[in-house]
């Protein structure tokens, strides 16, 4: 049996997905409430409680699993303990092999949001359970608020400089969890996963006015400013923070990679910048046309 942390999470239901293409092995999904998910349920694919923060509940859901997808937790400072809860559990459960979404470059990345993926990773290794860590990059999607934002305000606005994104789809990183979850080589080991080709936000600007029609630059800002419009535009201060830091690692090249394990794990080429933008602006049009 296969279980998934987070399953009903953005992230989790795209591997659930995959994974149901991928394998006729029994699927578990773990969710913090079954009662908000059952859409998730089939006859291939049983859903139970699995609450990053209820241990117990964690036991349970786990109980008769062989491999386990780790889902990186969202709430920024409790992930560590949520982790270690879940590795605890899986080595009380008998769980053979682990797959961990992780961060690029871990654990040489100075990003704010590296340092607990660094401890998870050191838990994993302390377990002795075999695992695969998967250090994903940036997400397309990631940029869906500065591609809103520059069609508003007529600018991309960031904090990276020449910095390149080494960024992918999510369902790009999906298709890669649930493939090494559900393939043959259960070996210890850590992949860096970027999509090809990298780019700045520069290119982006010039990709976003390419297909807008419009003219949109590129100003590249201090990170405490950017981070402080971030926050004026309803971020939570501690979130705003993050992203900038992000930006700030960015131009360090802390989110590039060369690595084609991307496109080697899925066997395709991974989202692409254009795609992503060509299909923002498409939904972009929609809501306007709707409102």
């Amino acid at each position: 049996m296969i279980a998934v942390t987070g399953a009903n999470g953005q992230l989790g239901r795209l591997a659930l997905k995959h994974l149901q293409n991928l394998t006729t092995e029994p699927l578990r999904a773990l969710v913090r409430s079954p009662e908000k998910a059952q859409d998730l349920a089939s006859a291939h694919v049983s859903v139970v409680k699995g609450d990053y923060d209820d241990p117990e509940s964690l036991r349970a859901a786990l109980a008769g699993v062989d491999r386990l997808l780790l889902i990186s937790g969202s709430e920024v400072g409790k992930r560590v303990a949520q982790h270690a809860a879940v590795i605890e559990a899986a080595k009380a459960a008998g769980v053979r092999f682990i797959t961990y979404t992780s961060l690029l470059n871990v654990p040489h990345s100075s990003l704010v949001l590296a340092a607990e993926h660094v401890e998870t990773e050191q838990r994993l290794a302390d377990s002795g359970i075999a695992h695969a860590v998967l250090r994903n990059g940036w997400y397309l999607e990631n940029f869906a608020g500065t591609v809103a934002a520059a069609l508003a305000h007529g600018a991309v606005v960031g904090a990276s400089g020449n910095g390149r994104f080494s960024a992918a789809g999510r369902s790009d990183y999906a298709e890669a969890a649930a493939r090494v979850i559900a393939g043959d080589d259960l070996s210890t080991r850590a992949l860096d996963l970027g999509g090809q080709p990298a780019f700045t936000l520069a290119d982006l600007a010039a990709e976003l006015s390419r297909q807008s029609g419009r003219d949109i630059p590129f100003n590249n800002l201090p990170e405490d400013t950017y981070a402080g419009i971030l926050v004026e535009a309803g971020l939570p201060d501690g979130f705003a923070k993050a992203l900038a830091d992000a930006d700030r690692g960015a131009a360090a090249g802390e989110l590039e990679t060369a690595s084609t394990a991307l496109e080697d794990l899925t066997g395709h080429p991974a989202r692409t910048l254009g795609d992503f933008v060509a299909e923002t602006l498409a939904t972009s049009q929609v809501a306007d046309n709707a409102a």
